[in-house]
């Protein structure tokens, strides 16, 4: 049971990185998905606005998943679905089982870590109240409706305004159901500022910023949620109370990459992201094993995780071949206004034009520019009219500046114009 490579889950990240493995030279690879098929989150993601990079048209999620789906069977990838990872050993030997052929253990010249991230749930967030039925995240409501054929429920409270809080919003009102609010902690959206409009604004449901769910009150169902005022510190005021008589709350609240693999294997991890530190080619501490997509930190838009998963799918069959990526390496620091990058690391040496940095900013910003710096020098510039938390940043650094770079690390930072 060797491989060349080897890809722990099925979805965008999985499917994208094993076509490139294939078409950059890697012979013998498996996609090991849990699920019974292959997709992950865009089978449920009927809605349209996938594709527009890659593909430069707007697809659904089922149908920009089913595109990768094809390009595979042209492939000789082999897939074993329904199939779970049970261990991921530092010798690069994958512990896998499935109803029909039992335990086995896989071992691969290269591994590419693909498994995406779950949602954050009410135990997570701790809000106090009753326990009744009616309380989802806002992912398995999307579940329930889209591929089940459940509706959740009728009137609806959403905490949280993560990108499928807000899909969810408009998909209820869709099936009939009267969202009352989109309630959210923060002073600012954590969605995409395109869905605010299509799926808040459209249908005319308040978003309450500056916000959060007080209680929670119900017998066997939920029956009202208590809304406050929270003040700069994120404390509720009292006596800024809304009551809200519903029977559904979906929660928005985030998304934690899916790593207990990733630390099982003793791979270094960012407290930042959630996910591992990696190298300008996906590459994680260890050698030869490579995360891309949601595991490694979470993205907007599924586009970025296809080209991000093409790039450790090409890396990992050069890996596989025996052509190990090697150099000095650069650390990537965070400035002002910056949350975390990725990658957090850069061999120069192994870029070839361009270095992709992706990074998230704490606030929302106007008029800024981001700076990459070696010291107090400025090696580039970017300006940006508009930034904001909920809207991953890109930037790309050619070779020649990096090779400039005097110290062993440069920052990212964002400063006002």
């Amino acid at each position: 049971m060797k491989y060349d490579v080897i890809i722990v889950g099925g979805g965008p990240a999985g499917l994208a990185a094993a076509c490139s493995a294939y078409e950059n030279g890697a012979k013998k690879i498996v996609i090991i998905e849990r699920d019974k098929e292959l997709g992950g989150i865009l089978n449920q993601c009927i809605h349209n606005g996938f594709g527009l990079h890659y593909f430069k048209e707007e697809l659904t999620g089922p149908e920009y998943a089913g595109r990768f789906v094809e390009m595979l069977r042209k492939t000789e990838v082999e897939v074993k679905l329904d199939t779970m990872v049970l261990e991921i050993g530092q010798d690069k030997v994958v512990h896998c089982i499935n109803t029909k052929e039992g335990y086995q253990a896989l071992e691969g010249k290269a591994i590419v870590l693909s498994m995406g991230c779950r949602e954050r749930t009410r135990g997570a967030i701790a809000i106090p109240g009753d326990r009744p039925a009616g309380i989802f995240t806002a992912g398995a409501a999307q579940r329930y409706v889209n591929m089940e054929g459940w509706m959740c429920g009728k009137r609806v409270v959403i905490l949280g305004s993560g990108d499928i809080g807000l899909i969810m919003a408009r998909r209820m009102t869709l099936e009939g159901a009267k969202v009352l609010a989109c309630v959210e902690l923060c002073p600012y959206s954590n969605g995409l500022n395109r869905n605010i409009v299509q799926c808040l604004n459209d249908y005319d449901i308040p978003l309450y910023l500056s916000h959060t769910i007080t209680d929670i009150q119900g017998k066997e169902r939920v029956e009202k949620v208590v809304v406050s005022k929270v003040d700069e510190n994120r404390a509720p005021i009292p006596g800024s109370e809304i009551v809200f008589d519903c029977d559904t709350v979906l929660l928005s609240v985030g998304l934690i990459p899916e790593n207990e693999l990733t630390r099982s294997a003793k791979i270094n991890m960012d407290p930042r992201t959630n996910g591992a530190i990696v190298y300008e080619n996906m590459e994680t501490s260890i050698p030869g094993i490579f995360g891309c997509g949601n595991v490694v930190h979470v993205h907007d838009l599924v586009d970025f995780v296809t080209a991000e998963s093409m790039r450790a799918g090409a890396a990992a069959a050069k890996y596989a071949a025996g052509q190990e990526a090697e150099g000095s390496v650069l650390e990537v620091k965070t400035g002002n206004c910056v949350n975390y990058t990725v990658p957090q690391r850069i061999r120069r040496e192994n870029v070839e034009k361009v270095v992709e940095i992706f990074f998230r900013v704490n606030n929302v910003y106007r008029d800024m520019v981001i700076q990459v710096k070696d010291g107090e020098e400025i090696l580039c510039q970017f300006k940006r009219e508009h930034m904001a938390p909920g809207e991953m940043e890109k930037i790309a650094v050619p070779r020649v500046l990096l090779d400039k770079v005097q110290g062993e690390n440069i920052t990212i930072t964002v400063e006002k114009q």
